[in-house]
């Protein structure tokens, strides 16, 4: 069950953190995957394609999308955050986030979905947040850049059911990730580990998600196995959304 074998997978952002787990899993289970990001990694696996690109430069983004022939799977996992409410959101910073997260997603599926519509087949997974459907405090552009991704997944999936393709979207909580570390030691220095157990417990089931557990969710989202499933978000947040009352 699950089996990838035969299929050509794009993920975006896979370098690191939750895009760099599912690539591997994929690979485990028997995909060619291909991975759209800014920087390899110095001990990046040799088992995985890489591709220097910017997701939101069209015109890299096409050059490497046109290569392919066939191709059965999208991740769009690559994405940014922010820290701030509105008033401490500048415009720079607004446009950074939407551009990487809305516009970079976008350029994405527009230049993979002809592919896709050519060989009547294709699966799109799109990285959300419960950002999108929870007020998560000084989060304002993320959140917004979130809720953007969860309606483009259904919007996809209705446009372009008929042609085979599916699109649904996970909506992860905290998950432990070399940016959760960075995070924590740019803002609170000397105090990681504290801080680090004050976020886990954010969540009802009292840890943060491990980058592994959602890539399961996202290889049978991918899977054939899930061929009935599309227009659809899946919140992975260990009890956040229902056990905290949102």
């Amino acid at each position: 069950m699950f089996s990838l074998s035969g299929k050509i997978a794009i993920i975006t952002g896979g370098a690191s953190g939750i895009g760099k787990a599912i690539a591997e899993l994929f690979h485990q289970q028997g995909a060619s995957v291909h991975i759209l990001d800014i920087q390899k990694p110095e001990d990046f696996p040799v088992y995985l394609t890489f591709h220097t690109v910017n997701i939101t430069d069209s015109v890299q983004v096409q050059s490497v999308v046109t290569t392919f022939t066939s191709l059965d799977i999208l991740v769009n996992n690559a994405g940014i955050a922010h820290v701030g409410d509105i008033e401490t959101t500048s415009i720079e910073d607004f446009n950074r986030v939407m551009n990487v997260n809305v516009f970079g997603t976008f350029l994405c599926t527009q230049a993979c979905i002809p592919v896709m519509k050519k060989n009547k087949k294709g699966v799109i997974l799109n990285i959300a947040s419960i950002a999108a459907s929870a007020g998560l405090e000084k989060r304002f552009v993320y959140s917004t850049s979130k809720g953007a991704i969860k309606s483009m997944t259904l919007s996809i999936a209705k446009d372009y059911v008929k042609e085979g393709i599916r699109c649904n979207s996970i909506s992860p909580a905290r998950v432990h990730t070399p940016f959760v570390d960075g995070f924590l030691a740019r803002f609170f220095p000397g105090k990681e580990k504290e801080k680090f157990e004050q976020l886990a417990q954010t969540q009802p089931i009292g840890r943060m998600a491990q980058t592994n557990e959602i890539a399961l969710l996202a290889l049978y989202l991918c899977s054939d196995e899930a061929g009935f499933i599309t227009g659809t978000d899946y919140p992975i947040d260990g009890g956040f959304l229902t056990l905290n009352g949102q």
